[in-house]
């Protein structure tokens, strides 16, 4: 016999097993909720100069002289180091003097004889004018004295000019500097026999300095004449100066295919020291632009978009604008030259803070929910 608790037991089962027969009806008629799609994202910073470079390059003269001796010899002395300051009359090295000196003697001798040649032509000129007065000679043995005198004169003219050039030949045995300025290499050494106006030394004026760096050839276009460079001690980032191109090197060097630049120094510090390494950068102005993953950009229609990741934390298509290519004429280029392959530069259509979506931008629709990796 059935009881009443166990009647409303069986009722309350039954009232169950209704109730989740019908959840479950909903469950199977109604579309599931759509997946929160995860997304990479990057925030965006406008940058607002072009920086071009940085290079490497050294500090050198812009006026140097290259000095060797006027005469033949072998090198008895150097009388300056590399890197010594000279002013101009110095020393700077000197040949040996035995055989200058020797052709000196030779010369003064030839002169001491030439002139009593001469003293003794005119002695028997002066004798034969006389002679001639008292009808005592012929007129040829006076024509002949007179021709005598002119040789021994002609001959004292050509010993002092010999005398002359030997003491300008033992003057040719010392190397003096010709301007002030600084040491910067030798060339040859003590003992070495040179030749003549083989270079033994230079000498560099420091007053006027230049940077001088290399550029590669399909670079050089972005140099331009007066363009103003900031040029920094490579051991020292803190100690700078500017410096203007002042020469471009109309070609390339056939080996390493790259264009030499000089820039002239304004003001530099004396830290700028000649042969000093020096780091060379062009920092230019330039409307704001944002570089991005290449990723981040969605191609439509001929059109470019990227998604932008909204408060809502939904997916925004907006339209943006990219660089265009290097002017060839100019030789400039909106994007930088050295832009990596896989970035581009965005010039128009986003904003500072922008949050980008950087990948899977094919599959994303407008409004779709999404969240940042991670959350």
């Amino acid at each position: 016999m059935t009881t009443p608790r166990r009647l409303r037991q069986v009722a309350a089962a039954a009232i169950l097993a209704t109730l989740l027969s019908g959840c479950d009806r909903h469950t199977q008629d109604d579309p599931p909720p759509p997946a929160i799609r995860p997304v990479l994202t990057t925030v965006v910073t406008p940058t607002t100069a072009d920086v071009f470079g940085p290079f490497t390059g050294t500090v050198e003269p812009r006026y140097q002289s290259t000095l060797g001796f006027r005469a033949a010899g072998r090198i008895v002395t150097r009388d300056r180091n590399v890197g010594d300051q000279v002013v101009a009359g110095d020393r700077l090295a000197s040949l040996d003097q035995t055989l200058p000196r020797l052709a000196l003697m030779s010369a003064q001798a030839d002169l001491a004889n030439a002139q009593a040649q001469l003293s003794n032509a005119v002695a028997t000129l002066a004798r034969q004018r006389i002679l001639i007065q008292t009808g005592s000679v012929a007129q040829s043995q006076v024509d002949t004295a007179v021709a005598a005198n002119d040789t021994a004169e002609a001959r004292v003219n050509q010993t002092k000019a010999a005398l002359q050039k030997a003491q300008e030949q033992l003057g040719y045995t010392d190397l003096n500097a010709d301007h002030d300025g600084v040491v910067t290499l030798y060339s040859a050494e003590v003992g070495q026999v040179v030749s003549t106006g083989q270079t033994i030394v230079t000498v560099a004026r420091p007053a006027i300095r230049d940077a001088v760096f290399d550029v590669p050839d399909d670079l050089v276009g972005a140099v331009k004449p007066g363009a103003v460079f900031a040029v920094s001690l490579q051991a020292d980032a803190s100690v700078s100066a500017s410096g203007a191109v002042r020469e471009i090197a109309p070609q390339a060097d056939a080996s390493t295919r790259t264009r030499r630049v000089r820039l002239t120094l304004t003001d530099p510090l004396q830290a700028f020291r000649l042969g000093t390494t020096v780091t060379i950068t062009l920092v230019r102005p330039i409307s704001p632009r944002f570089t991005l993953p290449a990723t981040a950009i969605l191609e439509q229609s001929g059109k470019r978009f990227v998604w932008l990741f909204t408060t809502g934390k939904t997916a925004e298509r907006r339209a943006v604008t990219l660089a265009g290519p290097p002017d060839a004429h100019l030789g400039e280029s909106i994007a930088p030259a050295h832009l990596p392959s896989d970035e581009v530069v965005v010039i128009d259509g986003l904003a500072a803070g922008d949050r980008v979506i950087t990948a899977g931008v094919h599959s994303l629709t407008d409004g779709q929910t999404v969240k940042l990796i991670g959350d």
